[in-house]
C-alpha cells in the first residue's frame, strides 16, 4: 500500500509541476503576456458589437457623420491601447496616461476639426478647446437644441465615452479574473447617452433589446470560456499510463450550446415582453432626462413683455426712425419679434413663472433647425440693425438658420437661442446698430381669406388665461350668435371687430384719447366704451382671447408689417410696428390672422343717454345676420373656464391602480426569464415522462434525477456512471434506482411500464428529498439553476 501511495505522490507531483510550468509559459514569454489569439480575438468582437450597439445611442443627440467616424476611430485606437496593455502587462497608470496622451493627440483633429491644422494636426488653439471642453461641454451639451452636429467642440463629450470606455471595457475582458464585467463599459455609454439625450426616445426598443442580446452573447460566450479552460485543466491532469494528458470528448467542442438556446430563449421572451408592453401600454408623458432638469441659460420670463412698449414705436423720435434694413422680404411679409402666449390678466408675456408654457423653453440651436416637416415656401432675408435694440432677434417664417456677420459676429453667435415652439428668436447680448445677420426659414402655407370659415380647432396646449376681462364673452356671443360652425364663429368675430373697431395710438393730440396697456380693464373699457378705440395692441390680445373661448389655441405675436420693396431694400420704420393673432387649426397648424380695424376717420362721441349706451353708425356696413341660431353655441360659462371637479376618491383609486399596473408590468419583465427557464423545464419533464416506450421513460426518468443532481449543486465526475451519480448524492434510494436504470438499459428484455411508473414516482422522492434542509432561497436557485440546460455540444465553434 505504501508503495503505490508513493507512486501517486510522485505522479501527483509530476502533474504538478507540468501544470505550473504550463501556467509560467502562458503567462509571460520574452516579457510578453501570452494571449491567446483565439481568447482576445473573441473579446475584442464581443467588446466592438456591444459598443457599436451602445454608440447607436448618441445619434440623436449628433445626427452627423462626424459622430460615425469619431465612433470608428475611438473604437480603433481605444482597442490598441487595451490590447498593448494587455499584452505588455502595463500597470493602470501607464495605461491611463497613454489613454491620455492619445486623446490630446486626436481630440482636435476628431472632436473639433475646424480647430485642426488641415483638418488632421492638431494646433495650439485646439487643444486650449480641448482642455475647456474636457470640463465645460457636457453642460453646453445639456443647454442646445438637438441635434448639435459638430458644433464647435460638443463633439468632445463623445470622444471622451467612446474611447474612454472601450479602452476601459477591453483592459477588463482581456486582463481581470472575472472579464464578464467588462460589459458594464458599453453599458455605462448606453445610459449616459440616454440621459444626455433628447426627451423623445429614438429606437427604444431596437437599441434596447440589441444592447441585451450583445451583452448576454458576451456573458454566454466568457461562462463557456471558463468552463473550456477548467476542463482542459482537469484532462491535464489525467495521465495515461506514460504520463501524457488524456483527451476528452468536449475537449474540442462547445459545450455550452443548450445554454446559448437558452440565452436566446430570454431574448425572445424580453423582446416579445417590451414590444406588447409598448404597444398595448405606451408612455403617457415624456421621459426626464438631463436636460429636461437642468436650468436654462436664457430666462425670458425675467425679461418685460415686448407688447408693453408697443405706444414706444409710436412716439415721434421713433415713429419715422428705421429700425431694420431688411433684403429678400415677400410681399406681404410680417417680421416677428416675439410670440406671447401666456395672459395673467395684467400683460401677454412670452412663458410665464406662474404657468407652465413650452414658449418660455429657449435653447441654444447649434447650426440649423429642421424644418422640413413644414409645408410652404423657402426664403432668406439679410437684416441689417438700424435703431432697433433689445435681445429679441426679429425673424420672419418658421426659422431654419441664422448666419451673423460683422464684428460682434461670434458674441452674438454664442448668445443666440430660439424657441421652436412660438418661432421667436432671442440674442442674450442685445442687438445694437450696425448688427447683421442672414436668416433662412420656411414660409408657411396659410389659408385664403374664403377657407377661414372651414377653419377647425387645432391640438395645441396654450396655457390657461387668467382674469378673463369682463364683457368679453357676451360681447363675443352677440357677434357670433348667427353662425352655426366655430370657423364661421372666428370670422365673423374678426370681421365684427374690424367694422366696429376704430385705430388711435394715443399720441396725436387731435385723434380721441386712447389709453396704452392691455390688462383686463383696458380690454373691458375697449368693449364697453361707446366707440371702440384701440390700437394693435389691444385689439390682438382682444381677438386672441376670444378666439380661445372659440375653442382655438392662439397666441399673440408682436412684429413689424412693413410696406415691402420691391426695386431694394425694405427700410423698416417704428410706425410699421403691429401686432397680430395666431391660431391653431387642425388643417394648416398655426395660421395667422390680423384682427385690426381699417385706418379711418374717428366719429364724434354721441351725447350720453342714460338709459341706454349705442355705438356710433360705422361707414364700414357689417355682413348681413342671417339669424340662424346654432345648435352647437357655447354657453358663456363654457367647460373651457370651468372644467368640472374631479372625484378625489376616483382619482386616488386610479392613481393606485397606475402604480399597481407599473409594479406588476415591472416584475413581470424581471421575473420573465426566470418563468422561462421553469417552464422549460416542465415542458422537458412531460416530455421524458410520456415518451413512447417504458425504456424510454425509465431512461428519462434517470435524466431527470440527474439533472436535479445538478440543479440541485452537487458535482458529479466528468462523464460518471450512473452508480457514480448516485454515490454523489449517497443514500440506498439513489443506488437503487441507479441500478433499475442500468438494468433496464443494458437488459435484453424489454422493461415493463409498472417499472416505469416505479422509476418516475422514486425519481419525486429522491427529488424531494434533496431539497429537505434547504432554505427556501436555496430551493428557487436550484428551479431556476441553468446548469442542467447545458451539456450538448457544436464543434469547431469558439476554438482557441
Amino acid at each position: 500500500m505504501s508503495t503505490g501511495s508513493d507512486s501517486v505522490r510522485r505522479i501527483d507531483s509530476k502533474r504538478r509541476t507540468r501544470v505550473e510550468t504550463r501556467r509560467t509559459v502562458t503567462r509571460r514569454v520574452n516579457g510578453r503576456a501570452r494571449l491567446p489569439a483565439g481568447f482576445a480575438a473573441m473579446t475584442i468582437l464581443m467588446l466592438w458589437a456591444t459598443t457599436l450597439v451602445a454608440s447607436a445611442a448618441l445619434w440623436p443627440i449628433y445626427q452627423s457623420i462626424q459622430l460615425i467616424a469619431l465612433v470608428g476611430v475611438s473604437v480603433l485606437v481605444g482597442s490598441a491601447i487595451a490590447f498593448s496593455g494587455a499584452l505588455y502587462r502595463w500597470s493602470t497608470l501607464t495605461l491611463t496616461l497613454v489613454t491620455i496622451g492619445v486623446y490630446l493627440l486626436l481630440g482636435v483633429p476628431i472632436a473639433i476639426p475646424d480647430r485642426a491644422f488641415f483638418g488632421v494636426l492638431p494646433t495650439a488653439s485646439g487643444e486650449l478647446d480641448l482642455l475647456r471642453a474636457t470640463a465645460l461641454s457636457w453642460k453646453q451639451l445639456l443647454t442646445i437644441t438637438l441635434p448639435v452636429g459638430s458644433y464647435q467642440a460638443l463633439l468632445v463629450p463623445a470622444f471622451i465615452l467612446v474611447l474612454g470606455t472601450t479602452v476601459i471595457g477591453l483592459s477588463v475582458g482581456l486582463r481581470a479574473r472575472w472579464g464578464e464585467l467588462g460589459v458594464l463599459a458599453p453599458i455605462s455609454l448606453f445610459i449616459t447617452a440616454i440621459a444626455f439625450g433628447a426627451a423623445t426616445a429614438t429606437w427604444p426598443i431596437e437599441l434596447s433589446l440589441g444592447l441585451l442580446a450583445t451583452v448576454l452573447g458576451w456573458l454566454v460566450w466568457r461562462r463557456w470560456y471558463r468552463r473550456r479552460a477548467s476542463v482542459r485543466l482537469l484532462a491535464a491532469q489525467a495521465l495515461d499510463r506514460d504520463g501524457r494528458p488524456l483527451e476528452t470528448v468536449g475537449d474540442n467542442n462547445f459545450a455550452g450550446f443548450r445554454t446559448v438556446i437558452g440565452a436566446g430563449l430570454i431574448v425572445v421572451l424580453a423582446a416579445g415582453t417590451a414590444v406588447a408592453a409598448t404597444i398595448y401600454l405606451p408612455p403617457t408623458a415624456q421621459r426626464h432626462v438631463l436636460r429636461t432638469a437642468i436650468e436654462k441659460p436664457f430666462d425670458p420670463r425675467v425679461y418685460a413683455s415686448p407688447l408693453s412698449g408697443f405706444r414706444h414705436y409710436e412716439e415721434a423720435l421713433d415713429a419715422n426712425a428705421t429700425m431694420l434694413t431688411v433684403s429678400g422680404l415677400p410681399i406681404g411679409g410680417r417680421i416677428r419679434i416675439a410670440t406671447l402666449d401666456t395672459y395673467d390678466g395684467i400683460i401677454y408675456s412670452v412663458g410665464s413663472s406662474q404657468v407652465t408654457s413650452e414658449s418660455g423653453s429657449f435653447t441654444r440651436v447649434p447650426d440649423s433647425f429642421d424644418q422640413s416637416g413644414t409645408a410652404g415656401s423657402p426664403i432668406t432675408v439679410r437684416v441689417t440693425v438700424g435703431n432697433y435694440a433689445g435681445i429679441w432677434l426679429p425673424t420672419v417664417g418658421k426659422f431654419e438658420s441664422v448666419s451673423f456677420s460683422g464684428t460682434d459676429a461670434s458674441e452674438l453667435r454664442d448668445s443666440f437661442f430660439y424657441n421652436n415652439t412660438s418661432g421667436t428668436a432671442a440674442v442674450v447680448k442685445p442687438l445694437r446698430s450696425g448688427d447683421n445677420y442672414s436668416l433662412s426659414a420656411v414660409d408657411p402655407r396659410q389659408p385664403s381669406a374664403d377657407q377661414l370659415a372651414l377653419l377647425r380647432p387645432g391640438t395645441a396646449e396654450v396655457p390657461r388665461p387668467a382674469n378673463l376681462p369682463d364683457q368679453l364673452s357676451s360681447t363675443l356671443d352677440e357677434w357670433t350668435r348667427s353662425q352655426a360652425t366655430v370657423g364661421a364663429r372666428l370670422l365673423a368675430m374678426i370681421t365684427a371687430m374690424k367694422t366696429t373697431g376704430y385705430i388711435s395710438h394715443g399720441v396725436d393730440p387731435e385723434q380721441p384719447l386712447s389709453r396704452s396697456g392691455h390688462a383686463a380693464d383696458r380690454i373691458t373699457q375697449l368693449l364697453t366704451d361707446q366707440r371702440m378705440i384701440g390700437d394693435q395692441e389691444q385689439y390682438a390680445v382682444t381677438a386672441s382671447l376670444m378666439a380661445r373661448q372659440l375653442g382655438f389655441p392662439s397666441r399673440v405675436v408682436f412684429g413689424f408689417v412693413p410696406e415691402v420693396n420691391t426695386q431694394g431694400p425694405t427700410e423698416v420704420l417704428g410706425k410699421d410696428i403691429s401686432a397680430w393673432i395666431e391660431v391653431d387649426t387642425a388643417q394648416y397648424g398655426w395660421v395667422t390672422i390680423d384682427p385690426t380695424p381699417p385706418v379711418r376717420n374717428i366719429p364724434p362721441e354721441l351725447p350720453k343717454d342714460p338709459a341706454s349706451v349705442a355705438r356710433p353708425q360705422s361707414p364700414v356696413q357689417p355682413p348681413a345676420d342671417n339669424r340662424v341660431q346654432p345648435d352647437n353655441q357655447l354657453p358663456q360659462d363654457s367647460p373651457q373656464d370651468a372644467p368640472p371637479a374631479d372625484n378625489p376618491l376616483l382619482l386616488v383609486l386610479l392613481a393606485v391602480l397606475q402604480v399597481l399596473g407599473w409594479v406588476l408590468l415591472g416584475a413581470a419583465i424581471v421575473l420573465a426569464p426566470f418563468l422561462a427557464i421553469v417552464v422549460a423545464k416542465v415542458r422537458r419533464r412531460m416530455l421524458r415522462r410520456r415518451a413512447p416506450t417504458a425504456l424510454q421513460r425509465i431512461s428519462g426518468g434517470w435524466q431527470e434525477f440527474e439533472d436535479a443532481v445538478v440543479d440541485h449543486g452537487f458535482d458529479p465526475p466528468i462523464s460518471p456512471t450512473r452508480t457514480e451519480v448516485a454515490a454523489t448524492i449517497g443514500g440506498v434510494p439513489s443506488l437503487v434506482l441507479a441500478a433499475v436504470a442500468d438494468r433496464a438499459v443494458f437488459s435484453p428484455e424489454e422493461p415493463r411500464d409498472d417499472e416505469a411508473d416505479q422509476v418516475w414516482r422514486a425519481v419525486a422522492d429522491l427529488r424531494d428529498s434533496m431539497k429537505e434542509g434547504r432554505t427556501r432561497w436555496q430551493r428557487i436557485r436550484s428551479a431556476i439553476s441553468l446548469r442542467s440546460l447545458g451539456g450538448y455540444s457544436v464543434k469547431r465553434l469558439f476554438r482557441r
